[in-house]
């Protein structure tokens, strides 16, 4: 605001930047999925117990 914009990014900087988002994408969805798949996991447990 009183400085004026930030610099732009350089380009290590960004590709920096997108792994990240890559990997916190890849995360998320990887936790979703255990998610999803957690009651029937615990069901068939329950059924070998």
């Amino acid at each position: 605001m009183f400085g004026g914009p930030p610099p732009p990014m350089s380009a290590a900087e960004l590709r920096a930047a997108e792994a990240e988002s890559t990997l916190t994408i890849q995360k998320v969805l990887a936790g979703a999925i255990l998610l999803y798949l957690s009651p029937f996991a615990i069901d068939m447990v329950s059924k070998l117990v």
